[in-house]
């Protein structure tokens, strides 16, 4: 973890602590810290299954949520604890998603298969979804095509692995490194966020998913801005206001 972040996450510490209550009920840690190639990465994993996984963008008041502290406090007012949340998708200078975007069934932004520039139209890019309590991800040219109803997604870009493949357009030689955040699905359902402690390139966070953690695909979620809220890592990220968020919640 770079200095920055862990000062940053000592002081967050009392704010945690007032924002996620001991629950009542019991949480096995779903967040860790893992190695791959000599660099560090942030790891959640969920079932969605058994877990609440939902995305957020929007406030009861029709007005971006943009920060995991509110995020936490809207959640809160409902009587559940947020206990990790995400980055999960570009989004405009009004924090509104520039892709597709889903949620609890409804539509808010259709599917975007424009050309254009910038790293979520480096094609393929794609989908993150949940459906009936089974997350998938899928490139977007396959997605329009499949007839899934989502319950919730997100559309970013680009896809960091596909198909078991690594994105075409990734070189191993490639010299753009940033902090990177994405979400990949094993073979077995189960949903997987990643985020690097220190920059690195596509290609290495791409063999990341791949290699080290298991899924034949993954997307991008994005860099630079990547920011991470977890209970167990005692981390709660606000560097910039964020537009689509994913999160997991318990009922206290």
């Amino acid at each position: 973890m770079t200095a920055r972040r862990r000062l940053l996450g000592l002081l967050l510490v009392p704010l945690l602590a007032l924002l996620a209550p001991v629950s009542s009920g019991h949480a096995e840690a779903s967040c860790s810290t893992e190695e791959h190639e000599g660099r560090s990465y942030d790891v959640c994993r969920f079932d969605p299954a058994t877990q609440p996984l939902e995305l957020f963008n929007l406030n009861d008041n029709g007005e971006p949520i943009g920060t995991f502290s509110a995020l936490a406090a809207k959640l809160a007012g409902d009587g559940k604890r947020l206990t990790f949340a995400m980055n999960a998708g570009m989004f405009d200078d009004k924090l509104h998603p520039i892709g597709l975007y889903v949620e609890r069934g409804q539509t808010l932004k259709k599917l975007n298969r424009r050309n254009g520039f910038g790293n979520f139209h480096l094609k393929p890019n794609g989908v993150f979804f949940i459906e009936d309590g089974k997350a998938a991800v899928m490139d977007s040219e396959s997605f329009a095509k499949s007839g899934v109803k989502p319950d919730f997604a997100t559309q970013s870009g680009p896809m960091l692995v596909i198909n078991g493949k690594i994105h075409p357009k990734f070189s191993p030689t490639g010299t753009s490194a940033k902090v990177r955040n994405g979400v990949g699905v094993t073979p077995s359902g189960e949903v997987v966020f990643a985020l690097s402690e220190t920059a690195v390139t596509f290609h290495q966070f791409a063999s990341f998913f791949r290699d080290g953690l298991g899924t034949p695909n993954a997307l991008f979620l994005d860099g630079t801005i990547s920011s991470l809220y977890s209970t167990d890592l005692r981390r709660n990220d606000g560097f910039l206001p964020l537009g689509p968020m994913v999160g997991v919640y318990e009922e206290k």
